[in-house]
């Protein structure tokens, strides 16, 4: 368990009501401001008063003591809460801290976030330990529950075993369970996961769904079983049957499905009106992705397809609070909730001048405020990767028959490998490469063929994948081995290589997973790696997602998984994986 757990303790309680009875100064007062009531869904007048992370009053009325007190005049902003991410998954190359920190500069101060890296990578008690340090910075950090590990895990009976998921749910900062990504196992008849769902209602805590292209059947079954929340609707008539089932549905706007404007256009035709039901999310984007905002650019599109603008902050803000059942502490600027507070130049311009996260100030007059500091990782077992085993030129060996062929950014097909693998090169007229998935401790290799990633990567390495094992790819076993030795000598990364000539890299700092560099850093090396592998023939949306989705069972058909070559619609493995 966290080990506080009501947000304010007694004797603090008694402090914010000697601020009403004029005895002590509020911290923070802010005066003439024009603030956003989504109670009375209108725009209005006051004064606020804030105690260090808590808003202690709202109204027209002005506090008896104010020593000490920092005056703030708001004439010429306008004041909404802190925007909410719902659906975070906060280890894409960037970490939870450095992303938060970002996140925070765009007015996006509550993140809702997946913990399937730290049940993956950490001992639990270093990971709640973690989960206790996050509650120190100034963003809000809750979590999700993952139900199980999203591939096929030598050891998935053991991180995702009943104990330990119930000691997950049992955190208080532990909103939800899911995202269910193994729900057909739950259709099929587990009722480990059934139970799991359970514990999680009578514990008062949301299940977050993962349905693509589900039918209204399944979609009903799935309700039955306990799902709230969907964010895998592509068309409007997707978040029409959820809505119409009772779904609360996460509106998502991302690097691989960019779907905001045609779902709310498509929403407006279907005769949907109202919004209260559902909630943003960019569901975990790479960096990039995020060089012009957060959630406060959801709020734009949405302004701009003419949704009512306060709906279209409270879908940023309240409608989220509510679901989660955290709107007596977030969501809003209202009397005891946390002051988490944005300052707009305009009511239509949701990106926040100034920003006040916790009662702190991130963000102010445009600049940030350094207020998040650094995080000293290696006390929560984040170091550098180091490999104490080495690849050779013997385990570049491609004998197998069955090749994966990415029919798209995150469909793979099987397909029969009839191109001579034994060679060092493979011609660069096609749209081959060798491909192998290797155990971060040099246990197990699968070596295969990947057809349609590129036609001219010679080599690229990349320590970061779903579960942390290292993923080679690429045209030449030279380049490949140089990418490898290179990834190592860096601690981890993803490394290009063309010609023995390293060509771009990322480091992995931390465990090999996530870089410790700021997000504005890591955008640009990001960007710099997209374009290098655009210029030699990748064709799809988004290269980091690539990596990652070559282990996702989640996905149909052929996956490439530390048990080996799978086919996920037969849940059966066809090549296993060779012991090195």
């Amino acid at each position: 368990m966290l080990e506080q757990r009501y947000r304010w303790k007694t004797n603090q309680l008694r402090e914010h009501l000697s601020i009403i009875d004029g005895k002590k100064s509020p911290t923070k007062l802010l005066i003439n401001a024009t603030y956003l009531n989504q109670y009375l869904r209108k725009w209005m007048k006051a004064n606020i008063w804030i105690y260090e992370d808590r808003i202690i009053y709202v109204g027209e009325k002005m506090p008896d003591f104010v020593e000490g007190c920092e005056i703030v005049d708001c004439s010429g902003y306008f004041l909404v809460p802190g925007y909410i991410e719902p659906h975070a998954h906060p280890f894409q190359l960037y970490n939870p801290h450095s992303f938060a920190e970002y996140a925070s500069q765009y007015g996006t101060t509550t993140l809702i976030n997946d913990n399937l890296s730290l049940a993956l990578q950490l001992p639990k008690k270093k990971a709640f330990s973690f989960l206790r340090a996050m509650n120190d910075i100034p963003a809000t950090m809750f979590w999700w529950c993952r139900f199980d590990s999203q591939t096929e895990l030598e050891n998935e009976e053991e991180v995702f075993s009943n104990a330990n998921i119930q000691e997950w749910l049992e955190q208080d900062a532990v909103l939800q369970g899911g995202e269910l990504t193994g729900w057909p196992k739950l259709l099929d008849g587990d009722d480990l996961m059934l139970h799991w769902i359970q514990e999680a209602k009578r514990l008062k805590k949301q299940i977050e769904g993962h349905f693509p292209g589900a039918s209204e059947k399944t979609l009903a079954k799935m309700k039955l079983l306990g799902a709230d929340c969907d964010h895998e609707a592509i068309t409007g008539e997707d978040v029409y049957k959820r809505l119409l089932h009772g779904y609360t549905v996460s509106l998502r706007y991302s690097s691989i499905r960019p779907d905001l404007p045609k779902l709310l256009d498509e929403m407006k035709q279907l005769g949907i009106e109202r919004y209260d039901r559902c909630i943003f999310t960019t569901d975990g984007s790479p960096p990039a992705f995020y060089e012009t905002g957060i959630i406060d650019e959801m709020i734009r599109i949405a302004i701009d397809k003419d949704v009512p603008l306060i709906d279209a902050y409270n879908m940023a803000t309240m409608n989220a609070a509510c679901y989660y059942r955290i709107d007596h502490l977030h969501g809003s600027i209202a009397t005891g909730r946390v002051a988490n507070i944005n300052f707009l130049k305009e009511k239509d311009n949701p990106t926040p001048v100034s920003v006040l996260a916790k009662g702190r100030w991130v963000k102010r007059d445009g600049i940030p405020t350094n207020e998040f500091g650094s995080f000293d990782w290696e006390e929560y077992g984040y170091r550098p990767l180091d490999l104490s085993w080495e690849l050779s030129m013997d385990d570049l060996q491609f004998s197998m028959p069955l090749g994966i062929h990415m029919a798209n950014a995150v469909i793979m097909k099987p397909y029969s490998i009839t191109l001579d693998t034994s060679r060092d090169e493979l011609s660069f007229d096609n749209d081959e490469s060798f491909l192998m998935l290797v155990n971060r401790n040099g246990k197990w290799r699968v070596n295969t063929i990947l057809k349609g990633f590129a036609t001219c990567v010679h080599g690229l390495v990349s320590s970061y994948s779903n579960t942390g094992d290292i993923i080679l790819i690429g045209k030449r076993k030279a380049d490949m081995y140089k990418a490898f030795q290179r990834m190592r000598e860096i601690g981890g990364g993803i490394v290009l290589v063309e010609n023995g000539e390293i060509l771009h890299e990322i480091p992995l700092a931390l465990n090999g997973m996530m870089s410790a560099n700021k997000m504005e850093v890591l955008i640009e090396e990001e960007k710099t790696l997209a374009a290098l592998l655009r210029e030699r023939g990748y064709q799809f949306a988004d290269p980091i997602y690539s990596l990652l989705f070559l282990l996702s069972t989640h996905l149909p058909y052929i996956r490439i998984t530390p048990r080996g070559i799978y086919d996920v619609m037969h849940k059966m493995v066809l090549f296993p994986s060779i012991m090195r």
